[in-house]
């Protein structure tokens, strides 16, 4: 498989499954309906995990362009590279958010809470502060990239060829376990997006879909899930390399 498509694929199946739990939570009449934060938490845990398994063999899982940013800045990538990593990215996070809104469409359709509808596609902040949401992404998101760093030989992180976890299919049980540990611990001010691809995919998905009574798609705060999680890669590249000094 070639590296952009199974980027592609990996970021389709992580909004599949990360935003059809989300809409079988917020969105009326789902078997799963008002059943909590928890729930979300753990589903976009499992997402994480299922969508780095697609694509581990061949990139290594990055499914996020603020872990591509972050492999870019050690080495890992070129700019071409990357450059294609992210579009496959956002292509793939769009549409994954087509199919679960084709999915839920009946629920869709008798949901009134046009908030819940987007939030089955983005995130957005529980109390509207950009500047505190901003922190809140770039913190999430050196949460998730430093201990994927540490997780691995520092020798891999810096090689020639992407470095994978390992251990099989339980290699990114880890990876699934952070994420879920950041969404019970973090998430509770943006949602945590920490992953512009995750966050503004979807977003371009519900403007662009016929979604009956939705409002707009909140494009003034869409920045911060895009330069919130970049800025917290920056960060975790920086106390990585100070780290392997001390």
């Amino acid at each position: 498989m070639h590296p952009f498509v199974a980027e592609f694929v990996g970021t389709f199946m992580l909004v599949l499954f990360g935003n059809g739990v989300v809409a079988n939570v917020l969105l009326a009449k789902t078997k799963g309906y008002d059943a909590g934060w928890l729930v979300i938490a753990a589903g976009w845990g499992i997402a994480v995990f299922i969508g780095a398994l697609c694509c581990n063999d061949v990139t290594g899982a990055h499914i996020n362009p603020a872990v591509t940013v972050a492999m870019t800045l050690e080495g890992q990538l070129d700019l071409v590279s990357a450059g294609g990593y992210i579009v496959a990215q956002m292509i793939g996070a769009c549409l994954g958010a087509v199919l679960v809104y084709v999915f839920y469409r009946q629920h869709f359709l008798v949901t009134e809470d046009a908030d819940s509808k987007l939030a089955c596609f983005c995130t957005a902040p529980a109390i509207r502060s950009l500047p505190q949401a901003f922190f809140c992404e770039a913190i999430g998101t050196f949460a998730l990239i430093l201990p994927i760093f540490l997780m691995v030989d520092p020798s891999l992180v810096q090689g020639e060829e992407p470095f994978k976890l390992g251990l099989g299919s339980i290699g990114f049980l880890p990876v699934g376990l952070l994420v879920f540990g950041i969404g019970l611990s973090l998430g509770g001010t943006t949602g945590y997006a920490i992953n512009p691809a995750r966050d503004l995919g979807p977003r371009l998905a519900h403007a662009i879909l016929p979604i009956k009574g939705k409002r707009d798609s909140d494009w003034s705060y869409s920045w911060v899930p895009v330069a919130g999680p970049i800025t917290g890669a920056v960060l975790a590249v920086a106390a990585h390399r100070i780290l392997q000094l001390i």
